[in-house]
């Protein structure tokens, strides 16, 4: 006994094969245009109310940490570096979620190795 596809799947071979490689060319170009985007997008976050606020680039890359006088205490140098810190890592997070966010609503949530 065969076993047989409901209407609609198999028999296409070649085709479906094709409309598939130029379905993922085209979330693979959506998906580079969105990467490129975030890339020159900013993200900024703040510490310690507002004492410290560093702007990373979409890049993952520190551009920019701002920091009101009043909090640098030479006595207490170790609580400056905490809030650049958690600062810098915020700001970080969130650039990163946007990516994700944006590349899962492309992929329709599929992992797909080497894409992004």
């Amino acid at each position: 006994m065969k076993a047989r596809l409901p209407q609609g799947y198999g028999g296409g071979g070649a085709s479906n094969l094709q409309q598939l490689a130029r379905q993922a060319q085209k979330m693979q170009e959506q998906m580079e245009a969105v990467s490129n985007e975030l890339e020159e997008k900013e993200y900024s976050a703040t510490s310690g109310g507002d004492a410290v606020k560093a702007t990373v680039t979409g890049k993952m890359e520190v551009k920019s940490v701002e920091i009101k006088p009043e909090v640098i205490d030479p006595e207490d140098a170790e609580m400056l570096g905490d809030l650049v810190t958690a600062a810098i890592n915020e700001a970080l997070r969130a650039a990163a979620q946007e990516k994700e966010e944006r590349m899962t609503a492309i992929s329709g949530g599929m992992n797909i190795p080497g894409l992004f």
